[in-house]
């Protein structure tokens, strides 16, 4: 079994996504990695970060890491959490900055007014356990609809393909929480801090084997 890689590029704590992947493969080889060559040799690939768009943009260029992270999107099984979603797509409003241009898209904010049904204030960043509607996907199995994931986020995903949506959350409309197209898929929630159904996606991801 070849060894899964989890990018550092300096931004956000990796150690829960190791400790959550290593709970869930403790047969397999699990590195964080800064070193593209590790990355490019890698059989699986998780992206994750935390952090604002720009910086993370930089950081990823300034690492030298672009090149790796497009090689892998693209030719092996690979897992976007949170910015690790946001950072694939063309364009996000965080800073008015690029992005990777993997995927077909925007990143978009939540309006400063949100309110829920009661007319409640909803606050931004969307922070919190929120339930998830899911499509079919090797990475669902075994997670029931509506099961809860954890978010901290204040912008979201727009794919100008609508069939790249994996899954939706509300707040308070439905917003795009996961996307796939490929051997890629990323979402927009933390599955490391999200508990059981958290640890049972990222057990699917070990065990995937995409065509």
């Amino acid at each position: 079994m070849g060894q899964i890689a989890i990018i550092d590029y300096g931004m956000g704590n990796l150690r829960s996504v190791e400790q959550a992947l290593r709970h869930v493969a403790p047969d397999r080889d699990i590195v964080v990695t800064d070193d593209p060559a590790v990355v490019m040799a890698a059989e699986r690939v998780v992206f994750p970060g935390q952090g604002a768009m720009p910086d993370c943009m930089r950081e990823l260029d300034a690492r030298g890491l672009r090149a790796a992270v497009l090689e892998a999107a693209q030719s092996k099984p690979f897992l976007g959490i949170c910015i690790g979603l946001q950072m694939l797509f063309e364009h996000s409003a965080e800073g008015d900055v690029p992005g990777l241009g993997v995927l077909s898209g925007e990143v978009v904010r939540f309006a400063h007014e949100l309110r829920d049904a009661q007319g409640g204030k909803l606050k931004v960043p969307h922070m919190g356990w929120n339930s998830v509607k899911h499509a079919e996907h090797a990475l669902w199995d075994g997670i029931p609809q509506d099961a809860r994931f954890y978010y901290v986020h204040s912008y979201y995903v727009v794919p100008t393909d609508v069939a790249l949506a994996q899954a939706t959350s509300d707040y308070p409309q439905p917003f795009v929480c996961a996307v796939a197209r490929d051997k890629l898929f990323a979402v927009q929630f933390h599955p490391e801090k999200s508990h059981a159904a958290g640890l049972k996606l990222l057990q699917n991801f070990v065990h995937w084997n995409p065509l």
